[in-house]
């Protein structure tokens, strides 16, 4: 939970179900502003040829968001992958995974109340299904990037897909006057997550990279780790008891929906938290002959 929103009354109601999760909290964080100046590359992404994916050029960008105290502005390097352009449905999930767990039924929903380890088995069945590498070792969680199958993007891979080119706050602005065009959040998702697609793409193409539901990542969460990131293609520290969130939800506030903005969750405690329905994932896989180290 972040004690800098503008909304604090939302948070705490909003996250009263949440109460038997412990997050990591940032502390000292300063009142909300503008995101800060950012530059970034302008890679001209283009439709992968299998399924729904699409090609997100690598780039150099100013990660984070000088409002927050634990996502400090800092430039990054991220070498070229492909993401899915939807949040992973329902249909698909139950298509790979031969079962559903998710609390809002709907083919075509985001799957939800998913644990971080169910993601990781998602990509890695996935990619035996479709002949290549899995990427993860599901006893220990740890990610063979080298390998070619599906995966949880990084949080770095997932703000620079996020932001498609943009500096702003918002990938469409430094204020979420629009955000309802391209977001199912608080004020209109009616109190659920709603299919995917339904709303406008960023730049890139990628849907509801915003709301509906919080993007798990493959990175464990700490405060301050971007004071001690690599530039190039940062995964994250080698341990923490929670691990990434991004994108916001849809029962979460507007500004939970801007690019730089951190949240983190205890990867296996869907049984012990109520609200995990705001969890769900899409995947990301290397360009081939372009892994990263």
């Amino acid at each position: 939970m972040k004690p800098n929103l503008a909304s604090a009354l939302f948070l705490t109601a909003a996250l009263s179900a949440l109460s038997g999760c412990e997050r990591e909290t940032p502390t000292g964080a300063s009142p909300q502003k503008k995101a800060g100046n950012q530059e970034s590359a302008a890679p001209k992404p283009g439709t992968n040829s299998v399924g729904d994916m699409i090609l997100v050029s690598g780039g150099r960008f100013v990660m984070g968001d000088k409002t927050e105290v634990d996502a400090t502005p800092h430039e990054v390097v991220v070498r070229s992958f492909y993401m899915d352009k939807y949040l992973v449905t329902q249909e698909q999930y139950q298509k790979v995974m031969g079962a559903n767990p998710s609390r809002w039924k709907g083919g075509k929903n985001p799957v939800e109340q998913v644990r971080w380890s169910e993601a990781a088995k998602f990509c890695n069945q996935r990619s035996q299904l479709e002949g290549l590498e899995a990427c993860y070792d599901l006893r220990t969680g740890k990610c063979n990037f080298a390998a070619n199958g599906y995966r949880l993007p990084t949080e770095a891979e997932w703000e620079y897909a996020c932001r498609a080119g943009t500096s702003t706050a918002y990938f469409f602005g430094d204020t979420p006057a629009r955000l309802g065009e391209y977001a199912w959040f608080e004020e209109n998702a009616g109190s659920r997550p709603r299919p995917v697609g339904q709303k406008l793409a960023n730049a890139w193409g990628l849907y509801d990279m915003n709301g509906n539901v919080w993007e798990w990542c493959n990175d464990f969460y700490k405060v301050d780790y971007y004071q001690e990131a690599p530039q190039q293609d940062p995964k994250g520290p080698d341990s923490s008891q929670t691990k990434v969130v991004r994108g916001g939800a849809w029962r979460f506030n507007a500004e939970t929906c801007r690019s730089g903005y951190r949240y983190n969750e205890k990867p296996g405690s869907a049984d012990a938290c109520f609200g995990y329905d705001i969890y769900g994932f899409r995947c990301v896989r290397a360009l081939a002959g372009n892994p990263a180290p």
